[in-house]
């Protein structure tokens, strides 16, 4: 097990980015934790939710990006967490998934996902929902393949 999550941003970027490619023409991610979005990823962002940004300036996604389709924009944040799935991890998810209005949000462990927090979801129905019909989706990231190989309730860019 390595030390630092940051040590699992590069890994979990390769992977969810073979999966994009797999499935979507055109997709841009970056390692957004330790600096501000670049020019390409701010000028995906509406002109109405500019404001976002001065809330971005301290804490930002691990990663931060964005899929292109059907002439939309839809963004993607990635939280990386070398540690068990605690209900703090899942509400700061959904606060930058919120505030960058994004399609996707991953939260990635390297621990296996709890069953309390799957039995959680099942019993507090919102807890995983973000407007307009979209899921925060848990994730274990295993470091002895380097895959991402438990999702819940499901991979988003599968279907």
């Amino acid at each position: 097990m390595k030390d630092n999550e940051s040590e699992y941003y590069e890994p979990v970027k390769t992977k969810v980015e073979e999966i994009l490619k797999e499935t979507r023409s055109s997709y841009h991610l970056e390692i957004t934790a330790r600096k501000t979005f670049s020019s390409k990823l701010k000028g995906k962002i509406s002109d109405y939710r500019e404001i976002v940004f001065s809330f971005l300036k301290d804490v930002r996604p691990d990663i931060t990006g964005f899929i292109e389709e059907d002439f939309l924009t839809k963004f993607i944040i990635i939280e990386i967490k070398n540690e068990t799935v605690k209900l703090d991890h899942i509400y700061q998810v959904r606060k930058y998934a919120e505030l960058l209005d994004a399609q996707y949000a991953l939260l990635v462990s390297t621990e296996e996902i709890p069953e309390e927090i799957k039995r959680l979801s099942r019993v507090v129905h919102r807890l995983l929902s973000l407007p307009a019909y979209k899921t925060i989706a848990l994730v274990k990231f295993n470091e002895e393949t380097g895959e991402l190989d438990e999702w819940f309730p499901e991979n988003p860019f599968k279907g």
